[in-house]
């Protein structure tokens, strides 16, 4: 079953494993890497090595979770990529019950509301697939105003700030919505 989501702008899918170029054309910008990884690029050894493989541990499509890459239909240009997978996956205690949704966008799409569109519509599509998500969350870096705007968009309010649940080493805002 391919799932595919469309909005009047923008087309969503599931991306797989084998969209590397994808992920390295979208984190080779500075820009866009910059509350990230502090404007580190990512190498394509990188992309196989490290985030490949990640993205393999909480891939399913059946529930959502995943990528979803997103093309501009007008141009039909790629633009980024929506997250989902369960709060806090990578730790000891995933919130199974919670979505946490993730942006990363091309320049050319920043300040045209695209990645409160996509997510949007990709959260709705996740909860419409298990009836047993009681919320969705996002975090970002407190410098990251761009994000935190969108987290708002969304109807997300302030929980916390503090350290990073899976890299402790980073102090995060975190926003969630009850669904």
């Amino acid at each position: 079953m391919e799932h595919k989501i469309n909005t009047s702008r923008l087309t969503m899918s599931m991306m797989t494993l084998d969209d590397i170029d994808l992920f390295v054309d979208l984190d080779s910008d500075p820009e866009v890497m910059k509350y990230i990884t502090d404007g580190k690029t990512t190498s394509y050894e990188d992309a196989k090595a490290l985030f490949i493989p990640r993205l393999a541990k909480y891939l399913n499509p059946e529930k959502g979770w995943g990528l979803w890459k997103i093309i501009v239909n007008d141009s039909q240009t790629f633009a980024g990529w929506i997250l989902i997978r369960p709060l806090d996956f990578f730790t000891d205690n995933p919130k199974m019950d919670q979505l946490e949704v993730g942006w990363r966008l091309k320049q050319l799409t920043w300040g045209k509301g695209i990645a409160t569109e996509a997510a949007q519509a990709v959260v709705d599509y996740c909860v419409s697939l298990d009836d047993n998500i009681k919320a969705v969350g996002a975090i970002a870096v407190p410098e990251n105003k761009a994000s935190i705007n969108v987290m708002q968009k969304l109807g997300m309010e302030f929980v916390s700030q503090g350290p990073d649940n899976e890299m402790p080493d980073i102090k995060v805002v975190y926003y969630s919505k009850t669904i």
